[in-house]
Order: C-alpha cells, then sequence, then structure tokens
C-alpha cells in the first residue's frame, strides 16, 4: 500500500528569565495557520538527517543556533494533527540563555519570541501537548540530573539557582539539602567576585564546571532533590 506521510522537525527551546520559565514561539506567515503562533519546525528535506533539519529550522525561523538538542519524542498517534496531510514530527527540546541570543524571524515566520510558559497563546496543530511533554520531561530530568545551568548566566547566585529548580519543578525544595547535594557533587564554584545586596552582606557569585559535570556524566551522577 502506498504511504503519503511526511515527515518534520519541531524544537522546544526552553529559557528562563525573571524567575519564569520561558518557550521560544514563531508566528507563522502562510497557510491555513497564518498568524498562530507555533514552535519552531518544518519539513525535513530528502537529503538531510533529522539534527541537521531541527538546526536549520531554528536558523530560519528564529535566527538562533543552540549548543545542544536532544530528542523528546515523535508525534504521530494523532492522523489529523496537520489538517493539510498525514504528518509525523519528530520533536527536540534544548535549554538556552535567552539574554545571549538575538532572534530574527526569517523564511516561514514572521515573528518570534519568548512566552511563559504558563501564560501561552493560542498554539497551532498539537504543539501545546508538545510543550507540556517538554516540561515534563524537563522536571523529570532535573530531579536526577543537574542541567539547569545552561539557563543561567556565567556567574549566579547561589540563590538564583535554587530559584530556578523550583520555578521548573512548581514546588518548593530543601534549600540545606540541595545546596549540600549541589556543592559535594563539584560541579558549582565559588568565583572570587561578590554581589552587593540591597541589605545585608555582599553574596558569593558561583559558576558551573562543565568539565567536571562531563566527567561524572560519563561516572553516573546520584542526585535526587528533597522537597520542602
Amino acid at each position: 500500500m502506498k504511504q503519503n506521510i511526511k515527515v518534520a522537525v519541531d524544537a522546544i527551546v526552553f529559557g528562563y528569565s525573571h524567575n519564569q520559565l520561558l518557550v521560544l514561539l514563531i508566528r507563522r506567515k502562510y497557510g491555513e495557520q497564518k498568524g498562530q503562533w507555533a514552535l519552531p519546525g518544518g519539513f525535513v528535506k530528502d537529503d538531510e538527517g533529522l539534527d541537521t533539519a531541527v538546526v536549520r529550522e531554528l536558523e530560519e525561523e528564529a535566527g538562533i543556533t543552540v549548543s545542544f538538542l536532544e530528542q523528546l519524542y515523535t508525534f504521530g498517534d494523532q492522523v489529523d494533527r496537520d489538517p493539510r496531510f498525514r504528518v509525523i514530527s519528530v520533536a527536540y527540546f534544548a535549554l538556552v540563555n535567552p539574554s545571549r541570543l538575538v532572534l530574527k524571524a526569517d523564511t516561514d515566520a514572521d515573528d518570534a519570541q519568548w512566552f511563559p510558559v504558563q501564560e501561552l497563546p493560542a498554539l497551532a496543530f498539537d504543539h501545546v501537548d508538545i510543550i507540556r511533554m517538554a516540561v515534563t520531561r524537563l522536571q523529570s530530568k532535573l530531579k536526577y540530573q543537574p542541567i539547569g545551568f545552561d539557563l543561567l548566566p556565567e556567574q549566579f547566585l547561589f540563590s538564583d539557582l535554587e530559584q530556578l529548580y523550583a520555578t521548573i519543578l512548581d514546588q518548593a525544595i530543601d534549600r540545606r539539602n540541595f545546596r549540600k547535594k549541589i556543592l559535594s557533587l563539584g560541579v558549582v564554584e565559588e568565583t572570587s567576585h561578590k554581589l552587593q545586596q540591597q541589605s545585608g552582606r555582599p553574596a558569593m557569585l558561583f559558576r558551573f564546571n562543565k568539565r567536571k559535570y562531563q566527567k561524572l556524566l560519563k561516572e553516573g551522577i546520584s542526585f535526587e532533590i528533597k522537597f520542602a
């Protein structure tokens, strides 16, 4: 039996700012979904791999390049997820610091913006379901693997890291246990810089030790968050 199925890729790019988890969306320029917000993505070309396709779509539709994309899930059980024809989409997600990126909509997108995950506009296709699954995956990974550092500035307060985890997990964490565990792993280290706060003594700034983190990833990390 002849198949008539197209393969697409979608990118869920998470950012973090002002104690909010953000997701990158583009506004579609053409088609039945013209004017609707959606995840960056599009059809895979005949001569390219999936990884290459999702990198290309991010560059074309949002003007950005990310250092790492992890495959999330393949969406295709819903046969009418695209009203035009049968489409199977392979979704990827990434974590970035929005302040390091300059968005520039192009090709079939006429705008690109960051939106709080808790305040999404109406989305095209089944993209709200894709985002929900990506958030669930992110929350799950945070509980056993310290991956949130890509969302923070190069130097940050330890309280910023605590707030990041509490925001994404949507639950208060045991701060004393969290600090002890993170510091014992050696993936976060003190810098020689301090930040003068409005009240009290200057607070020490920390940075992420990527070399130590990569080493622990190969060896296996035991990391479990306790909640308040």
